[in-house]
């Protein structure tokens, strides 16, 4: 029996976040939607974050475009036109701790995810950076992520799981995943593990060098 917490990256999405929103309801269950900063700003979508805030989801950023990881940008940069504006664009719909999840070109884990003025951006703005430990690869392998998932969940005593309400991705399975965790005696958490979250409120917690570009612009 293991702890999972669910986070949905690369929304808001009109023909899938609903969906989403509503099989969590029916498991009454809490998540992290970690939205895209240029999709929230498109008219309409913004309703749908509301929605999901109202209903006790945590909103984060994941940057205004998702386009390339902070980490290889050629600028060097991106701390401003990524995070910033995207923290403004989620205005009262972000949470106290201004969650931030960086692009990981995948969902991997690397000095890809940042770079020194977005640490530096994100300590004086007092951000929380959250990664993962569990990519099933839902925008990859849309019909077949749970039993990807359900290995990882198993593997670990704490899963903070990445899937994505996107129209390949994890919604057309979610119910299923969700009723064969419980099933498995797995308990749920909107929480984040201590090992996920790199910077906590600004505060580095651990050395960052792993997941920090050193590149010159």
């Amino acid at each position: 029996m293991a702890t999972i917490t669910l986070t949905f990256d690369n929304g808001p999405e009109p023909d899938v976040t609903p969906g989403v929103l509503d099989t969590l309801a029916r498991h009454d269950l809490k998540a992290t939607f970690f939205v895209i900063g240029e999709k929230l700003a498109m008219p309409g979508r913004r309703a749908l974050s509301e929605r999901a805030a109202a209903e006790g989801h945590w909103i984060g950023n994941h940057t205004w475009t998702h386009s390339v990881p902070l980490g290889q940008r050629e600028d060097g940069d991106g701390a401003e036109a990524e995070v910033g504006r995207t923290q403004a664009e989620l205005g009262a719909l972000a949470h106290p701790d201004r969650f931030f999840r960086p692009f990981g070109g995948g969902g991997h884990i690397g000095p890809l995810l940042l770079n020194q003025p977005v640490v530096a951006h994100l300590t004086q703005g007092a951000y929380s950076c959250v990664l993962w430990n569990a990519i099933p690869r839902d925008f990859a392998d849309p019909d077949g992520w749970v039993e990807t998932a359900l290995g990882q969940c198993a593997a670990q005593d704490w899963t903070l799981i990445v899937l994505h309400d996107l129209p390949k991705g994890a919604g057309r399975h979610l119910d299923t995943f969700l009723h064969r965790a419980k099933d498995a005696g797995h308990g749920f958490r909107q929480e984040f593990p201590d090992a996920c979250v790199p910077i906590r409120r600004g505060d580095i917690q651990v050395p960052l060098d792993g997941i920090v570009s050193h590149r010159e612009a």
